[in-house]
Formats: C-alpha cells, sequence, structure tokens
C-alpha cells in the first residue's frame, strides 16, 4: 500500500488583477515598462489585456507539471483562493489528468498579497486505496507569544511579540490511506527580501523562517505528546521554505563553458526541522548536484541552482522507505535556467525563454508505502 505526494509552488495562482503596478514601479510589469500610460485607467486596460494573454500559457505549462508528478496527494503554495484553484482545476488540470483531485482544502492565511498554501487529494490512490480525509486544522493564528520564540533578532526587524508567525500558514491536514494515519502540514516560509542592516536578503529574513521553522516542529511535538511522541508516527511536512541548505553557484558562459561548485551554508532554517534527527528531507538522497528545485539569478554575477521545495519524512516514513527517492520534475522550468552537465530535460511545449513557464519552482514528487 502507497500513497505518491508533491509538493508545487505554482507561482501565483490568480484570479484577479494587481494594479499596483500603476503607483509602484517595482510592481510594474517589464512589459508595460516599454510603453508611455496616460493614466491609471489606461493602465488598468493593458494589464488586463496583459495578464489574460499571459496566463493561458503559463496554466497549461503548470497543469503539465503537475500531471508529470502522478500524485495521489498535492500540496501547493502561491494560491489565491478556491475560485482560483477550481478554475485552473476544471479549465487546465482536468484536461491532463481527468477526474482527479475533486477534493481541495485551504485556508486563508496571513500573506498581504493573498496566496495561500493548499491541498489537492484524488477519491483514491493510484493503486486503489482509499483517501480519507479526516480533518483540517490551520495554525495561521499562532503568535510569537504563544510559543515563546520572540527574540531580539525578531525585534530589529520590527517584529513583535504579538504578530503571527507565520507569514502563510502552516495547514495541517489528517488523512487515512487504506485506512492508515497520515498527517501533512503544508507551509510556505518568508521569502529571502531585499538587502537590510547590512545583510544580503537572504541571511537578513533568516530569523523569520528560523521563528517559522521552529513552530512547525513544536507543532507536531505537541500533535503526538500524548501518543507516544512524533517519532513513530507517519507525517510529512511540505512545502517551499525560501532556504537552502546548499546550492551549486554557476561561473563562466556559454561560449568559455559553465562551471558548477556545490557550496554548503553554514546555516539555514532547514537545520531546524532535520536536528536531532526530527525528520529527514528525502531530496537530500538524490546526489548533491541534483537536488536543486529553483534556478536563481540576477545576472551572470548572481546565478546559482537550489533546493528551496521540501518533503520532510517522519523518521517512521523514512525507515519503512529505504529506498524511496524524490522526483523533481524540471521540464516546466523557463529556457534560461542553466543546466548542469548530463541533466538536460525536454521542456514542455512553448516554453519561452524567461516566461511562459510552468513556475519559477520545480514539482517534487515521492511515493511512500503506509507499512
Amino acid at each position: 500500500m502507497s500513497v505518491r505526494i508533491a509538493t508545487f509552488n505554482v507561482e501565483n495562482l490568480m484570479n484577479r488583477f494587481d494594479y499596483s503596478g500603476f503607483r509602484n514601479n517595482l510592481n510594474k510589469d517589464r512589459t508595460l515598462q516599454l510603453f508611455q500610460i496616460q493614466d491609471e485607467g489606461q493602465y488598468r486596460q493593458l494589464e488586463q489585456a496583459r495578464t489574460i494573454a499571459h496566463a493561458d500559457d503559463t496554466r497549461q505549462l503548470t497543469a503539465l507539471a503537475i500531471a508529470e508528478t502522478h500524485s495521489d496527494i498535492l500540496c501547493l503554495q502561491e494560491v489565491d483562493n478556491i475560485g482560483a484553484l477550481n478554475a485552473f482545476e476544471f479549465g487546465y488540470l482536468f484536461k491532463m489528468v481527468g477526474e482527479g483531485y475533486r477534493y481541495k482544502y485551504m485556508v486563508e492565511g496571513n500573506d498581504s498579497r493573498g496566496i495561500d498554501v493548499a491541498v489537492l487529494m484524488r477519491e483514491t490512490t493510484r493503486y486503489g486505496e482509499p483517501i480519507e480525509f479526516v480533518q483540517m486544522t490551520s495554525h495561521a493564528h499562532v503568535t510569537y507569544n504563544d510559543f515563546g520564540i520572540h527574540n531580539p533578532e525578531l525585534a530589529l526587524l520590527g517584529i513583535e511579540p504579538h504578530e503571527r508567525i507565520f507569514q502563510r500558514d502552516c495547514l495541517e491536514i489528517d488523512v487515512r490511506i487504506g485506512g492508515k494515519p497520515l498527517t501533512l502540514f503544508v507551509s510556505h516560509f518568508k521569502s529571502m527580501g531585499s538587502p537590510r542592516n547590512g545583510l544580503d536578503g537572504r541571511a537578513s529574513t533568516m530569523p523569520v523562517r528560523v521563528a517559522e521553522a521552529m513552530a512547525v516542529r513544536r507543532i507536531i511535538e505537541d500533535k503526538f505528546a500524548h501518543n507516544g511522541g512524533s517519532a513513530d508516527k507517519r507525517w510529512v511536512i511540505c512545502g517551499d521554505f525560501n532556504d537552502y541548505r546548499e546550492r551549486i553557484v554557476i561561473g563562466g558562459d556559454s561560449l568559455a563553458g559553465y562551471t558548477f561548485d556545490p557550496v554548503s551554508e553554514p546555516v539555514s532554517s532547514i537545520d531546524i526541522l532535520l536536528e536531532g534527527g526530527f525528520c529527514e528531507n528525502l531530496v537530500e538522497r538524490r546526489p548533491v548536484m541534483d537536488r536543486w528545485t529553483l534556478y536563481h539569478t540576477r545576472g551572470p554575477q548572481e546565478r546559482h541552482l537550489c533546493q528551496l521545495d521540501y518533503i520532510l519524512a517522519s523518521p517512521a516514513l523514512a525507515r519503512s522507505n529505504t529506498d524511496a527517492v524524490p522526483d523533481i520534475i524540471r521540464r516546466g522550468q523557463p529556457h534560461r535556467t542553466i543546466f548542469p552537465p548530463k541533466q538536460k530535460v525536454e521542456l514542455f511545449p512553448r516554453t519561452g525563454w524567461d516566461r511562459p513557464k510552468a513556475s519559477d519552482h520545480c514539482p517534487v514528487a515521492v511515493t511512500l508505502n503506509m507499512v
């Protein structure tokens, strides 16, 4: 008996227009920056046209990437609302996989842009075992005070103890697979922002992600505290954690040839979750050069590949699935992505140099035996 689980940041699955670029140039799409726009009314018309024209190819590619995961349970990040999810599933994903993900679960979280985490499930696994929903719990309301994890580093960022820990949520969903319990914890940690207080974007926002990781671990520990502890239970933590333990720094160019140098990071919020064998990062079962789920670039001087998307398995699941190695679906990446030697894949049709693409992230999927 097994279940296939995937996680995927679908990059702004929205069903509304964002007009903030009219007043904030940082939010204005680069296409519209090419043109002289007379007033806000004209800007709104052009933004609507641009968004609609761009969305169809993008969501076809997103659906293709999801279909290639062959997942029974799909954990998503950056979903606007249940309406957007229903429209995407019916208009795009249904054409790829048929009557697949009929059950959808999400709760409005804390993100200022309104992007949330969500879970889609089939009625049965591909082998016919029933997938039974038991309950859903949101932890979006939890504050630093609630868990006693406020500290001076957070205070320097202007974060106060009464504020909520999760930038989005830690959505907890209990299911049964063929009658056997499994708990999903789905989250989307604080993104790496701009440099601040003399630190780069990753370092300056690290205290927030560390707090989120501490909170996820606390939620899991509390959940199983009165039932023998978490180590012997079946659970997974899935999502985009916006942090990495290692990265592959890319040098060179297409004329001289590219170089790929793996670099370990001394500090990562992911370490909080892995510390003491609390859980296992299943993607680390892949070779070090082949764990990346995102290509990052700010031009030739700053390029790397890294893992931002995770399926972390409880010790019990990791022990009973020693041969389970996750798949990373990279066919939805844009043509600008620089692949290490022998990793290049055939990209989905109509993929562009930068866009359209399935997402800036790659889906991660793994099959786990429920023994």
